[in-house]
């Protein structure tokens, strides 16, 4: 059997009150104490909340999960209009100096660029390939547009990472 031991610490019992205000937050004393007895503590949490899988495995891609991509020749495409968490990874393909691509968010009557390729003299030989990914967040209202010219070539996939109140969606 342990041996139990009176905790007296003005800041945990406050933090005790705040989070727990059955347990004599309420107004009454509280004393806390501490046991030199070990038991264990086993956190449910993540399979309760339906995210048992690791963040690096949950952004996996799926041949059910993803939607791809490949967008050209002066294009103007709404690539993602439903809300929610989503990820997106691309290569864009620029084929000289003044090729240009960029991923833009609008809600219809302003738009602001998240990625924006080209525009202005290029170091290197022709093709250059990019690649990369995003995290974006779409609220009702908004949509992920990407736009290319003659010169770029964009593709990949996205998929839904997660609904719009956070919930994950598996792979």
């Amino acid at each position: 059997m342990g041996q139990e031991y009176f905790i007296n610490s003005e800041n945990l019992e406050s933090t005790v009150r705040k989070l727990l205000p059955s347990q004599g937050g309420a107004g009454a004393g509280v004393d806390l104490s501490a046991s030199t007895q070990i038991i264990p503590t086993i956190d449910l949490t993540p399979t309760a909340e339906g995210s048992i899988l690791r963040q690096d495995l949950q952004t996996s891609s799926s041949f059910t999960s993803i939607t791809s991509f490949n967008i050209a020749n002066s294009s103007s495409t709404d690539l993602i209009t439903n809300t929610g968490y989503w990820l997106i990874q691309y290569s864009v393909i620029v084929v000289d100096d003044n090729a240009q691509a960029n991923f833009t968010l609008t809600d219809g009557a302003s738009s602001k660029d998240i990625i924006r390729f080209g525009g202005g003299a290029v170091l290197g030989a022709f093709p250059i390939n990019l690649k990369g990914t995003l995290n974006v967040f779409l609220a009702a209202g908004i949509t992920l547009k990407l736009l290319t010219d003659n010169d770029t070539r964009v593709m990949g996939s996205f998929r839904q990472i997660a609904d719009i109140d956070g919930n994950l969606v598996n792979p």
